[in-house]
């Protein structure tokens, strides 16, 4: 049963991260230290170096010859079954794409880490934490390459132009959206492709409807994976499970000054993602950036949708008792600050996952111990 000391606990791991905010916010808004452009460079310095340093470092510390794979699958048939339901609502309703990769980050990427170990150990000891600590490496290992591929597709779609095998290239002509949301200011860019060989001018858009021709089709997703292979989150969780791998297998210890390099750089990973989104907020507006609507609709998603989701793949899989109850708990945490970043990084809706994160936190620990007590009445 969680107590009181418990809940100190908990809290004492999330106060810090709004102490960042509020330096971050407090250097913009009133001592004017950071101009847009040093804003946008912290923000990629924390998303290219510090996020992968981060990722490695607790990866590396798990025992992969010990992980419950019922209950890892569970969480990858609930992603799918979130991924295909918000698939249809975007092709049905005729929303942007762009709309279909936020709203699958607000569903599936929860904060496993920062707030969910603290929280998971004091409700179900250390089976709670292990636990959470796998869905954070099937998060980055499965997840995050998922998203940053969609991220990538969509800036790709959004690029001055697209080459072609003969060399002919043709600028891109923006047009209004009609898909656009009233908060949002994204708009929907044409690309126009020629073929090499019979001059068939075809189009795509960054509402995800591409049409080109086979050897467009090929150059452009080239163009993709190229990207995705310079960035180094995409090997950071690999690498540290395949450390992890090695390292259980033969009892090999990290040489220390290793050791000590992946750390100065992991430890400042949720610090300088909290101080970058008070940056982000001091440059807005408003405090909260993207309206009541998607603010609500955010929270519904993140505290709502993921727990539904999850608790049908996991009773798909036949997780019971306290496995099943944790599932449910994590997939409620509190939205990722790393899905912040990215969004800041690619220009997607940013204002909507800073509200997430900031607002989503402050809720989440009456919200889950709610979830607890239910759950626990549950047999």
């Amino acid at each position: 049963m969680i107590g009181w000391e418990d809940i100190y606990k908990i809290v004492e791991a999330m106060l810090p991260l709004y102490v960042a905010l509020a330096l971050g916010y407090i250097s913009v808004k009133w001592l004017r230290m950071f101009k847009t452009n040093e804003c946008d460079a912290i923000n990629r310095f924390n998303c290219y170096f510090i996020i992968p340093f981060f990722t490695f470092h607790f990866t590396s510390g798990v025992d992969p010859y010990h992980m419950n794979f019922r209950f890892l699958g569970a969480d990858v048939v609930a992603k799918a079954i979130a991924g295909v339901g918000l698939a249809l609502w975007i092709r049905f309703s005729n929303k942007d794409y762009s709309w279909l990769i936020t709203s699958f980050s607000l569903a599936s990427f929860n904060n496993t880490l920062v707030v969910g170990v603290p929280l998971l150990k004091a409700m179900y000891g250390g089976l709670g934490e292990d636990l959470v600590v796998q869905s954070s490496v099937i998060q980055c290992l499965v997840w995050l390459p998922i998203l940053l591929f969609m991220l990538e597709f969509r800036r790709a779609c959004g690029s001055s132009c697209i080459n072609i095998e003969n060399g002919q290239e043709k600028q891109l002509q923006p047009m209004p959206s009609s898909t656009q949301e009233p908060q949002s200011s994204s708009t929907t860019i044409a690309i126009e492709i020629v073929s090499g060989d019979d001059d068939i001018v075809k189009s795509a858009g960054v509402d995800g409807t591409l049409a080109l021709s086979s050897s467009g089709f090929f150059s452009f997703m080239k163009k993709v994976c190229i990207r995705l292979a310079r960035n180094p989150n995409n090997y950071a969780c690999v690498l540290g499970l395949i450390w992890a791998l090695l390292a259980n297998r033969w009892n090999l210890k990290m040489p220390g000054i290793v050791e000590g390099s992946i750390l100065i750089m992991s430890k400042a990973g949720s610090g300088v993602a909290m101080f970058n989104i008070g940056l982000f907020m001091a440059l807005q507006e408003s405090v909260l950036g993207c309206g009541v609507g998607l603010c609500m609709y955010g929270m519904v998603l993140r505290f709502l949708g993921g727990p539904m989701t999850t608790a049908v793949g996991s009773l798909a899989l036949g997780l019971h008792s306290n496995i099943l109850r944790i599932a449910i708990i994590q997939a409620a945490l509190p939205q990722a600050i790393i899905s912040f970043v990215f969004a800041q990084e690619y220009g997607l809706h940013a204002n909507v996952l800073s509200t997430a994160v900031i607002f989503g936190t402050i809720i989440s620990l009456p919200l889950l111990i709610v979830y607890y007590l239910i759950l626990n009445l549950i047999h």
